[in-house]
């Protein structure tokens, strides 16, 4: 997309306080530091979160929109488009697989729920009402009624829910279509389409501009709300949910990276301000038109992007996957419930299924947890309560792993169909190539 991933030029260096970055994590300091000395006025600023991501939610439709069209009908060759989808496809599965047992077996090694001794009689069950509800609903079809969701009721209803399979879904029949037509009527609506994602992303990098509010709403109701005292039960799980998340990063998508040719933490440094927004707001989403365009300028080709990155956020939830068996694990632990090697195994394949399609969904963790503990029956679905206290902090690690593996996928999935420039992604990562992303 000749206006999205234009190439980047040098730019002088500017003075430290207008770094983004700098910016972010000072608004995260002060944000600590309100919720522990006014916690009362810390959480009346959840108002400038919740407006920082009805922004960001704002525009996110419509660029994954023009972006995945715009990738698919430039790419050429609808096989190679195909290719890439299951490509993608088939990385996404064997990740998630990957996160699913790691979770697993991290619960195992450490225990974090050995002696709570819970008694499940004594769990507030009205505190999951709510999302026992929305499990029940997103059960109940089973795949078929996953799989129907896909489809959107209209192509503006998917748009105006803000529902990125459904956007997907539309934007790939779409785009294909377009590529189809072709000759001078398909140009006109390709170069209409790219015109309109260079306003999109421009919107956005005024949008972003205000991230350091968010962060700073976000963080100070965090701390208010549930202060330092609130994870003294569980700070077991909540740690070792960190901990795992840095094991799968570090040690399974740093390998994965490798083997492209990229050096993850130079890749991490490279997404820094993009990742300590998700860190503070707990929030993919509040980062994905940017994450798309740097990765278009890190050198993977927009097809590419525009493909994996949208579908990653509902088929590829890494950190979400390691979370399902850890909780799972953690809550049979907890209310002293015993596990066969058949549970497990019901877990995992239960976890495979309802990992799938959990973005968007309100309160997914807890709602797609609640999902998978219905299909097993052997442990107490009333457990859920007890994680229930710990979510926006665990969300917060949860997001950031989601992110990282979508990031990771798409520079993978490139390497493997040849559609990234190493060159130009190790000039960019060394930072001999700078570049300002919210550039038009």
């Amino acid at each position: 997309m000749s206006s999205i991933v234009a190439a980047a030029t040098t730019e002088t260096r500017k003075p430290l306080y207008t770094s983004l970055f700098v910016q972010v994590l000072a608004a995260l300091l002060l944000g600590i530091a309100l919720g522990v000395i006014a916690p009362d006025f810390a959480i009346g600023l959840k108002i400038l979160s919740d407006a920082f991501l009805k922004l960001i939610s704002m525009i996110v439709a419509p660029i994954v929109f023009c972006v995945v069209v715009h990738g698919i009908a430039g790419a050429g060759d609808l096989r190679k488009v195909g290719r890439v989808g299951v490509k993608a496809l088939i990385y996404f599965e064997v990740m998630t697989t990957i996160a699913l047992v790691v979770g697993l077996l991290l619960a195992y090694l450490f225990g974090p729920g050995h002696g709570m001794n819970i008694d499940t009689a004594t769990l507030d069950a009205k505190a999951l009402n709510t999302y026992a509800d929305n499990a029940h609903k997103l059960q109940g079809g089973g795949i078929g009624a996953f799989l129907l969701n896909i489809i959107p009721s209209t192509s503006f209803d998917a748009l105006s829910r803000n529902d990125v399979l459904q956007v997907l879904f539309f934007a790939v029949i779409f785009g294909v279509s377009l590529a189809l037509v072709g000759g001078e009527k398909g140009e006109k609506v390709t170069s209409l389409i790219d015109a309109v994602s260079a306003v999109l992303f421009r919107a956005m990098g005024l949008i972003v501009r205000v991230a350091p509010l968010g962060v700073l709403g976000a963080v100070a109701y965090t701390v208010g709300k549930y202060g330092v005292g609130s994870l003294k039960q569980l700070v077991s799980l909540v740690a070792l949910f960190y901990v795992s998340v840095a094991i799968f990063v570090f040690g399974v998508l740093g390998g994965v990276m490798a083997l492209a040719g990229i050096n993850i933490l130079k890749f991490l440094g490279y997404l820094r301000e993009e990742l300590t927004i998700v860190l503070a707001t707990a929030s993919s989403d509040a980062v994905l038109p940017q994450i798309m365009r740097k990765l278009e300028r890190l050198g993977v080709k927009d097809s590419v992007v525009g493909l994996v990155i949208p579908t990653g956020y509902s088929f590829n939830l890494d950190a979400f996957s390691i979370y399902l068996t850890l909780a799972v694990v953690f809550i049979a632990q907890a209310t002293n419930t015993p596990l066969s090697f058949g549970d497990l195994l019901l877990v995992l394949g239960v976890s495979l299924i309802t990992s799938k399609g959990a973005h968007g969904v309100p309160g997914s963790a807890i709602v797609i947890l609640a999902a998978t503990l219905n299909a097993v029956p052997t442990i107490p679905a009333i457990g859920l309560v007890l994680v229930l206290s710990v979510d926006w902090f665990i969300g917060m690690a949860r997001a950031l792993g989601n992110l990282i593996g979508n990031c990771v996928a798409t520079v993978v999935v490139a390497a493997w169909e040849g559609d990234l420039d190493r060159e130009k992604a190790n000039r960019v990562l060394d930072g001999d190539e700078l570049v300002d992303v919210t550039a038009g």
